[in-house]
């Protein structure tokens, strides 16, 4: 048994965590949409106007910030005019990306929107620069922000919506170096600079204007998007997917693996740290300022589909491993807090890593989903200083700590220990803090194997439970982390 010893500073804050770190996608890909979020208002599941209400409430209990919609891949060849009017009249279309399916565009512009309503969250839509027009982009923009007499803004009203939504955050295309056009940095970053002319601000509607980033550890393409466009968006986004394997061909399983690919699959996650370090270097020497946020919007484990299920649905389970990954994560983007201003994993339900998973009427929360509704306390909160006994290094920790401070003065600390055998003691020092007179409350996540993961047959093999084993000595707490757990405090 190994012991660790973190002090907390209080007083030392080092900045504010976005709470849309802990966004959501939710791309037309598989049962994504249609099944998992779209049922039909004709289907027996209960449902709003087609929208199935058990998703709904599971999303609204982790305070989902902002959801990023209709992709992805989809989103260059989505073309919003087919997705609004009456349902029975709407164009199909084939998803070429994604399992060549049929798609009956019900669920379309209007139908996004009332999911964020229902939701209470942001949306953000990504617009097709891939295979769609400039006029097109600008008068989807119109459709859903413009108050005012517009051919577009009386569709809206003719289609059942008065006044306008409110819209944020809008992307200018997608993966541009890949399936969003092969294109090379030099010739996106022009083509965004005549896009996002027609990207307008109507009224008191002011949008974000997220410009499509690089792919993993391609710098060059942050390189010229920021010299050459970087005055023109509010938003860079970065993609980076979490793999066991050493090619997109063989990813490796979500649940079959060995001791070996836990940790390969750990230092995979960890690399996000030095992704964001490096990009977060470039940004800086043309934005010193720090007014351009890293928009991480598509991120998470991608594994190989589960034996049985269509390879174009991306249909993966989701093991305790994958819970870990996901607090890594959120510790890495919070001690970046500064520059990453919003994160989307992928995806919400259904595919890669997701939240949920559906099956007709039965509904099943992954360990993932656990790790966001027990790190909800720090959304919004202000990151905290934390002093280790050792110096950090770039080398993937046992123990990974974050800690924030809400407004009303609560903390929140998390911590992972990525071991798959190793107990270990963690001191948690609070030197201004007399915590004797406070509340704490704790969760913990955690499982007996390392794919431990859960079933519709058993949903509840890995769920939080109350950490109990809790010291406090003087200004100190002392906690046992298990291998493989996520331990969250609450002091009140």
């Amino acid at each position: 048994m190994s012991e660790q010893l973190f002090t907390i500073h209080l007083d030392q804050e080092l900045g504010k965590i976005n709470r849309n770190i802990y966004g959501h996608f939710a791309e037309h890909l598989g049962r994504g949409i249609y099944e998992g979020i779209w049922v039909g208002e004709d289907s027996s599941i209960p449902n709003k106007q087609g929208i199935r209400l058990d998703v709904v409430e599971a999303l609204r209990e982790i305070n989902i910030p902002v959801l990023r919609w209709p992709g992805g891949c989809f989103a260059d060849e989505y073309h919003w005019k087919d997705g609004i009017g009456p349902r029975s009249e709407r164009k199909r279309m084939v998803n070429t990306h994604w399992g060549g399916t049929v798609e009956n565009n019900h669920f379309g512009t209007h139908e996004f929107m009332m999911l964020c309503e229902m939701l209470g969250c942001e949306p953000y839509i990504c617009g097709n620069v891939g295979s769609g027009t400039i006029q097109e982009m600008s008068e989807w923009v119109e459709y859903m922000t413009f108050e005012g007499e517009s051919p577009m803004a009386d569709w809206r009203k003719e289609n059942g919506r008065d006044l306008p939504w409110n819209l944020t955050y809008f992307g200018v295309g997608n993966e541009s170096w890949g399936c969003g056009g092969n294109m090379t940095p030099e010739y996106y970053a022009d083509l965004y600079r005549r896009y996002q002319t027609y990207v307008r601000n109507y009224g008191e509607n002011k949008i974000y204007k997220i410009a499509g980033g690089a792919n993993t550890a391609d710098y060059h393409w942050t390189e010229v998007l920021m010299k050459n466009a970087g005055d023109l968006f509010d938003g860079l986004s970065l993609h980076y997917y979490t793999i066991t394997g050493e090619s997109w061909h063989e990813k490796g399983s979500a649940t079959n693996f060995t001791e070996n690919e836990w940790q390969t699959t750990m230092e995979k996650a960890f690399f996000m740290k030095e992704l964001l370090s490096k990009h977060g270097e470039i940004m800086d020497k043309y934005d010193p300022e720090k007014r351009v946020g890293l928009i991480i919007d598509e991120w998470g484990t991608w594994f190989d589909v589960e034996e049985g299920t269509n390879p174009g649905f991306l249909y993966q389970q989701n093991t305790i491993r994958d819970a870990l990954i996901t607090a890594l994560h959120f510790h890495i983007f919070q001690e970046q807090c500064e520059r990453v201003q919003m994160a989307n994993i992928a995806q919400t339900v259904n595919v890669l890593q997701a939240m949920i998973l559906t099956k007709e009427e039965k509904l099943l929360l992954t360990p993932t989903y656990h790790i966001f509704d027990m790190f909800k306390g720090h959304q919004d909160g202000k990151l905290l200083s934390i002093e280790k006994r050792e110096k950090d290094t770039n080398e993937i920790p046992q123990i990974s700590i974050s800690a924030s401070k809400g407004e009303a003065g609560e903390i929140t600390i998390s911590l992972c220990n990525l071991d798959l055998h190793e107990e270990t003691v963690c001191g948690l020092k609070l030197p201004s803090m007399d915590i004797h007179k406070k509340d704490i409350k704790t969760k913990i996540l955690t499982a007996a194997k390392m794919n431990a993961h859960n079933t519709f047959e058993d949903p509840n093999v890995v769920v939080p439970s109350e950490l109990k084993s809790i010291k406090m000595i003087d200004n100190t707490i002392e906690l046992k982390l298990p291998p493989m757990s996520v331990v969250v405090l609450t002091i009140l």
